[in-house]
């Protein structure tokens, strides 16, 4: 891994993507999520949830594209990064969804205790890619804030790159 002179203002515009990213991860889907399902008078705001995340990765794919035009080369890879998490996470809910939608369909709408297990079965992958999905953007917030960058990112956008700092 390579670490890159940047400016402070460059630094600050890299961390953004990861920011956001945690914020939707740790804000959105565990804190939101478990506080709207504990309390049994906000249990329907859940719905909520997904309506911010489709709004935050909805954002980050559509700026990480725009930052492709617009933003030096360091900012620019880190938005891919982010983007490219983001795709991950997107691909996870769906295949979530389709789960919760499939146990559903073959319960014939009769939910009974042990499909509530399935359920569960059902959302643990989820679980465990948004804690890989948090260790993962909070490395790549510490690596922005110090001008660091993994060498694949490099390969994969070599237009506009810095020279690395030999040390």
């Amino acid at each position: 891994m390579n670490r890159y002179a940047i400016s402070e203002d460059v630094a600050k515009a890299a961390k953004w993507p990861h920011e956001l990213f945690l914020i939707n991860l740790i804000f959105n889907h565990v804190l939101l999520f478990v506080a709207f399902l504990s309390a049994s008078s906000m249990q329907k705001l859940v719905f909520i949830v997904p309506a911010v995340s489709f709004v935050i990765l909805g954002y980050t794919l559509w700026r990480a594209r725009k930052s492709l035009q617009v933003d030096p080369w360091f900012v620019k890879c880190h938005w891919q990064l982010a983007a490219r998490r983001s795709r991950i996470f997107i691909v996870m809910l769906s295949t979530m969804v389709l789960v919760m939608v499939a146990i559903y369909l073959v319960a014939g709408g009769n939910m009974r205790p042990q499909h509530w297990a399935f359920f569960g079965v059902g959302i643990m992958p989820t679980l465990i890619t948004v804690l890989a999905l948090i260790i993962l953007e909070s490395d790549a917030l510490h690596l922005s804030r110090f001008g660091q960058m993994p060498d694949w990112l490099v390969a994969r956008y070599p237009d506009g790159a810095l020279s690395p700092i030999t040390e």
